[in-house]
């Protein structure tokens, strides 16, 4: 049996689990899941049951059978960082701020919209902390309301997470996992703005 966090030696003897083993129990699940070596179903059943365990021999049951980690996903990863890291000194060289991302409320008459990683959502985010399917707007009475569909990494609207949903307003700053974006309201349609 592989060895939790490397924290953990294969006979250990009955010791209870704290919240901190817990999380990095919960944290290496996301890590495989985001990796592909978790299928959705299973990172959710083994999430409950790290959730749910008191011994760190049942966190250690849990993730035993898991692949070590992708080396190419780290190097891909750190390639990343590292150009994120130019771009940061370029910008600061230049002291030019960083224009923050735009989120435009729809216009029409489309009533739901899904927004997510998966090419078949209305709004793309091609970010990795974002789901494929993770948040979805629907409008009532004339506003834009913002639902989280169970995404890995949450939403959060002016930094509290969405649980339930919540009215969205221009200003307001919505994260879909790491990616930050503010509300802005739609841009009218000519035929509109000329309506009486």
């Amino acid at each position: 049996m592989r060895a939790f966090g490397g924290r953990l030696p294969d006979r250990s003897p009955a010791v209870r689990v704290c919240d901190a083993d817990r999380e990095r129990a919960v944290a290496e699940l996301r890590d495989r899941y985001a990796d592909g070596s978790l299928a959705q179903e299973s990172f959710m059943f083994r999430v409950d049951a790290a959730l749910r365990a008191r011994w760190r021999e049942d966190l250690a049951q849990i993730l035993a059978d898991l692949p070590e980690p992708r080396p190419s996903l780290a190097q891909a990863g750190l390639g990343r960082l590292t150009r994120a890291g130019r771009a940061v000194r370029r910008r600061l060289a230049g002291q030019l701020p960083a224009p923050p991302l735009r989120f435009m409320l729809p216009s029409g008459t489309k009533k739901s919209f899904t927004i997510g990683r998966d090419a078949a959502c209305d709004l793309v985010l091609s970010d990795m902390t974002v789901s494929r399917s993770h948040a979805g707007l629907r409008r009532e009475a004339g506003d834009w309301l913002l639902t989280d569909e169970g995404s890995t990494n949450g939403t959060r609207l002016n930094g509290w997470r969405v649980t339930e949903p919540v009215p969205l307003r221009a200003g307001d700053e919505v994260m879909f996992g790491a990616l930050t974006m503010v509300v802005a309201e739609h841009a009218w349609h000519a035929s509109a703005a000329a309506t009486p």
